[in-house]
């Protein structure tokens, strides 16, 4: 096990696309950090200059005590799982987790002690003589996890693994991943454009932008600390809600309400923008009296056992900023910068349907405020 650390790093191509700028980021001895963030914003470009397959353009990347900057990917001692398994399609289980190993000329008994470990470990043991066609998509990416661990490296570098698998497997991976790496102990680095596997998986995630990093910060830090709407508006699902508000006589003015925030006072008379978390609404009905209420029109009901997603246009106006704008473009939402619809995460005792004029009550203590010029969160006082 050890450290990785990256010190400074950048990377830009010869054209002069910039990939990664300046990144600084210490990933602690058998910690789980996951890089997260939009499609092109350096996270795997980050990961393949750990694992050296890509050159380094600047600063210095360090695997425990060690600089890896000069060295060849066979000499750093890590171990990559990538997206695409990547497999031997002639080879048995067996020997494609022994493969790495035969290729270092371990001894035979050794060989065979690493695979059976792994195997029995990740649940292989069956399998050890099938090839990879007669085995699921779960069971072939347990296969490139084994020959990871069968390598014992410092560290596992892992890219999007789990994107080829169905919605129900994901979720089962998930859990077995964590799992693994909390018994091996090894320092792991795991690349997602999933924000669900990051804040589910990560001892600490690191939200990356345009190759900078954002923030990192445990899952419940990101979660409700975000340094800036970039972070808030990512990380979550369904996403925050930002609204462009005022701040008049100790409240933000939204449309036609009224939110009380005394501890803005510094912001009396200026625009700010207003994030709010699905959950942090309700229907009326059902909440406290004493909560402010937003009036809005339903416009989708998503019944979903647990928790009623409810989405409702009001007369506030959506915030669109350009890191707003980027993350609607990732989620492919053309509509975030033209209708006011809002999403709330209702009790499934609420009755609302689709089409009516509702009130929806909204907690106070849990609203966000950010510069609408930098995007910074405003940390009330």
């Amino acid at each position: 096990m050890a450290k990785v650390e990256f010190d400074d790093v950048s990377k830009v191509y010869d054209d002069g696309t910039g990939a990664v700028d300046r990144l600084d980021l210490e990933v602690d001895d058998g910690e789980f950090m996951v890089l997260v963030g939009p499609s092109g914003c350096g996270k795997t470009t980050a990961l393949r200059m750990v694992a050296g397959l890509e050159e380094i353009s600047g600063g210095i990347v360090r695997i425990g005590e060690r600089v890896v900057n000069d060295l060849t990917p066979k000499n750093r001692d890590i171990a990559m799982v990538f997206q695409s398994y990547a497999l031997y399609p002639h080879l048995s289980v067996r020997d494609n987790i022994a493969f790495p190993l035969k290729i270092a000329r371990l001894a035979r008994d050794e060989v065979r002690r690493r695979v059976d470990g792994a195997a029995a470990v990740l649940d292989l043991e069956p399998y050890l003589q099938r090839k990879p066609r007669a085995l699921s998509g779960g069971q072939r990416q347990r296969v490139a996890m084994g020959r990871a661990i069968v390598r014992e490296p410092k560290a596992f570098l892992m890219d999007e693994p789990l994107s080829n698998l169905d919605a129900k497997l994901r979720v089962q991976m998930r859990a077995d991943i964590k799992k693994l790496q909390t018994d091996l102990g090894v320092t792991t680095i795991y690349v997602t454009h999933d924000q669900v596997e990051a804040m589910t998986m990560g001892d600490r995630v690191a939200v990356m932008r345009k190759g900078r990093l954002q923030q990192v910060a445990a899952p419940e830090e990101l979660y409700e600390k975000p340094v800036n709407v970039f972070v808030a508006g990512f990380i979550g699902s369904p996403a925050m809600n930002v609204l462009q508000a005022r701040i008049e006589g100790g409240a933000a003015v939204v449309g036609d309400a009224r939110l009380p925030v005394p501890r803005l006072a510094a912001y009396e008379g200026r625009d700010v923008l207003l994030g709010i978390r699905p959950e942090s609404f309700e229907d009326a009905s059902l909440a406290s009296a004493e909560h402010p209420r937003l009036r809005g029109h339903v416009e989708l009901r998503e019944a979903l056992g647990s928790e009623v997603l409810v989405h409702f246009s009001t007369a506030g106006r959506i915030a669109a900023t350009d890191d707003l704008l980027e993350l609607a473009d990732d989620l492919g939402d053309d509509r975030a910068a033209a209708r006011a619809t809002l999403v709330g995460r209702f009790s499934p005792k609420t009755r609302v349907r689709e089409g009516e004029t509702i009130e929806v009550a909204l907690d106070p203590d849990a609203l966000h405020f950010f510069e609408p010029s930098t995007g910074v969160t405003i940390a009330p006082r």
